[in-house]
């Protein structure tokens, strides 16, 4: 197991004309990520030959690579259900298959909830298209390849006009991107053109990027993406900045938002749909803990911890999802353990765990999904699983 973190490896996504899968991945590609390494990969799916076309442009006056896909065969569009079997029958490390099927599944949720549809049952129409499944397998791989572990981001600027698709005309942002950017600072600009896609909406999500200033790094790479439209006085791209941090205190140090309000009037059937729509809004951590409000009556307290930035979306759904007549909210510093994913081998096959770090001292701790995995597929009790994961420092 490798004790070089890849947490410590930062990136800033600086969206200045917004972002898109394919302006992901060729700011990827031009910070670093090896082209054919990602051709290799995105032809462990089990398409027709993929052939990766890397172009470099100019927009604007300053250069960007345009990423671009060709394949020997026409292809169909694909549900939900067609794309987690393409990726997960690939030839992918299992932290490049997570990180892409989660990227898809909160693409199938907002389209399920748009269109009133079961997410198992989704036609994707434009985001099942084969671009964008290579897009998001490839921005997945080249996160990894890159050992990007945090990510941040700028505001995001948005277009006006309309947006032509599948269902017709929709208004600009379409309504799948405006769902996915809950809790993200957003502006307008007088473009007409489509600047944050659904797809680049995803990809901030799912990366869990925090739209805040870029904290002090060392910087190391930049790359710019490029996208397809080339604006009049506006350069059309996406630029990445990585590098590692400069901070060598004991933790991670941030700045975050805690919420709290008391409830004493709701059906316990209310608390679970409030929880998911908090964590949509871009919540860290939903707590609640019995208390005794005023005459005497039991009631249940509730802490929300958040980005700074997620504040309007999150006090909406506290005013909309529960009884509260009011929220006490406080700026407060955070600090955290650094931490990251590596693969553990055992016995039974590789176990994601979550290596910590504090102090300079490290310890392994199980991942509660991936063990439950290993443990439904070998048949084993999750329990047994949990001990395969040795406590205290790693060798």
């Amino acid at each position: 197991m490798s004790l070089i973190p890849p947490s410590e490896r930062w990136a800033y996504f600086d969206c200045i004309s917004g972002i898109s899968g394919d302006m992901t991945l060729g700011a990827l590609l031009d910070a670093g990520l090896e082209a054919p390494e990602l051709e290799k990969a995105l032809n462990s799916l089990g398409l027709p030959r993929v052939r990766l076309k890397v172009q470099e442009v100019s927009r604007q006056h300053l250069r960007g690579l345009k990423v671009d896909f060709e394949t020997d065969a026409p292809q169909p569009q694909r549900t939900y259900r067609d794309i987690v079997a393409l990726i997960e029958a690939a030839s992918l490390t299992p932290k490049v298959k997570d990180l892409a099927i989660s990227m898809f599944r909160l693409l199938g949720e907002v389209e399920a909830k748009i269109h009133g549809q079961p997410l198992e049952s989704v036609h994707f129409h434009e985001l099942g298209a084969l671009d964008t499944i290579l897009d998001v397998v490839g921005v997945a791989f080249g996160v990894e390849s890159l050992g990007i572990g945090r990510v941040y981001c700028s505001a995001l600027p948005q277009g006006r006009g309309r947006i032509a698709a599948a269902h017709g005309l929709l208004p600009n942002p379409a309504p799948a991107t405006l769902e996915l950017l809950r809790g993200f600072p957003v502006y307008g600009v007088d473009l007409a053109g489509e600047l944050v896609t659904p797809t680049g909406a995803a990809i901030l999500r799912a990366l869990e990027a925090q739209p805040e200033p870029c904290p002090p790094i060392l910087l190391e790479r930049t790359g710019y993406g490029a996208g397809s439209w080339d604006f009049a006085g506006h350069p059309n791209l996406l630029r990445l900045w990585v590098g590692t941090p400069l901070a060598r205190e004991a933790g991670l140090r941030e700045r975050v938002l805690v919420l709290e309000t008391h409830l004493d009037d709701m059906i316990p059937e209310l608390y679970e749909p409030l929880m998911e729509g908090l964590f949509a809004a871009g919540a860290l951590d939903v707590a609640l803990s019995p208390i005794q409000m005023k005459k005497n009556r039991p009631g249940v307290g509730l802490t929300v911890i958040a980005p700074v930035a997620a504040r309007e979306g999150l006090l909406l759904r506290l005013f909309t999802d529960s009884t509260t007549l009011g929220v006490r909210l406080q700026e407060v510093e955070r600090v955290t353990a650094r931490r990251w994913p590596e693969t553990l081998e055992t016995p039974f096959g590789p176990l994601t765990v979550k290596v910590t770090e504090y102090g300079g001292r490290r310890r392994l701790m199980p991942e509660y999904e991936d063990c439950r995995r290993l443990a439904r597929e070998r048949g084993l009790p999750l329990l047994e699983v949990y001990r395969l994961v040795p406590s205290g420092e790693p060798e």
